[in-house]
């Protein structure tokens, strides 16, 4: 429940604010893929995903890294959506700045999603080290903020184009 909970509480934003605004179908899109890899991880446990096991054994590395690709997506979809939130209410009015306030913002969404992880671990004890998921590796808490951060970068080299074509479209309609 813990995994999901992040997906539901944004379906419930969403869901409340899509009268007053409407993202573009890309951004979407991309968080319907940024749910699914939530509830994958809420499915199997992060450590456990069956093909990021097979990965696991077949490159003979130590852990299954199901838990970056969930990371990097942390960065990458609220980039999609900071970007857009910045563009469309003109929150950000240059451009220059654009893509280091996105990056920002949502690196600072994930280390507050760490510190979320660790009080859940206090507060629960032994049942938070599945949800943490560190499977031993004692830089897991900064290589996942380190993931969103790369996820929000690549968002804002690969995608901003692309993602100015999707909401000009908006203004279109």
């Amino acid at each position: 429940m813990l995994e999901v909970f992040p997906a539901i509480i944004g379906f419930a934003v969403l869901a409340l604010t899509y009268k007053r605004f409407k993202f573009s179908y890309l951004t979407y899109i991309m968080i319907l893929v940024h749910c699914y890899v939530l509830f994958i991880g809420g499915h199997y446990p992060y450590a456990e995903v069956p093909v990021f096991n097979w990965i696991r054994d077949a490159f003979h590395q130590t852990r299954n890294n199901y838990d970056k690709v969930g990371h990097f997506t942390q960065g990458f979809v609220p980039a999609m959506i900071t970007r857009e939130i910045f563009i469309r209410l003109q929150v950000v009015k240059k451009r220059n700045w654009m893509a280091f306030l996105t990056v920002c913002v949502c690196t600072t969404i994930s280390v507050l999603y760490e510190f979320l992880e660790w009080f859940v671990s206090i507060a629960s004890g032994q049942s938070g080290d599945s949800f943490l998921g560190t499977q031993g590796y004692i830089w897991d808490t900064q290589s996942d903020m380190l993931y969103a951060m790369i996820g929000a970068i690549c968002m804002v080299i690969f995608m901003a184009k692309v993602q100015d074509k999707a909401i000009s479209n908006i203004r279109v309609a």
